[in-house]
């Protein structure tokens, strides 16, 4: 198992939909993951130190484990199927180990609720994870579409004219 850390959650321009980038820890490897954006919202929260007014459903499972005299022990992003991800939830009750089937961002946003480790799976980072100029050098050869973006940049050149077009001096009141 490789350990990481929440590197990011970027929000697509086109869509309501969020990647968390989950970077390697003793590398510039990362895996990015599709998510929703309530999941999205809810581990941002967390990590921004924010207090939902009514406890959101991750801080629900949090109570309900503790209540039960559970411990999560660490999240795994154990499996990648049909560019589906699959976690599971590594608890310690009473001594015996149990894992719970789990998408990956209820376990993410559960682990930065108890202040768990993140592990990804081998095997899932071998088949998925990226080095930051790979995906440079891919997306600049057009071979694979961005994993941060809905749309090729090839839709962007009506943009890029109109921004460099732009004459900010005059914009600003300079």
């Amino acid at each position: 198992m490789i350990e990481v850390t929440i590197d990011s959650i970027r929000v697509s321009l086109l869509s309501q939909n969020r990647i968390v980038v989950l970077k390697e820890e003793h590398s510039e490897r990362f895996l990015p993951i599709w998510i929703g954006p309530f999941e999205a919202d809810a581990i941002t929260l967390q990590l921004q130190g924010m207090e939902a007014p009514r406890p959101l459903t991750h801080d629900l499972l949090k109570s309900v484990i503790e209540t039960l005299g559970a411990e999560v022990l660490h999240i795994v992003i154990n499996s990648l199927e049909r560019n589906t991800y699959f976690a599971r939830i590594v608890l310690d009750m009473n001594g015996e180990t149990l894992e719970i089937d789990s998408r990956p961002s209820d376990a993410i946003a559960l682990a930065v609720r108890v202040s768990v480790p993140i592990y990804v799976a081998e095997e899932v980072m071998e088949q998925a994870g990226m080095m930051p100029e790979e995906e440079m050098s891919l997306s600049e050869e057009g071979e694979r579409r961005s994993e941060y973006s809905d749309s090729s940049t090839e839709d962007l050149g009506a943009f890029k004219d109109f921004v460099e077009g732009l004459d900010l001096d005059s914009l600003l009141g300079n």
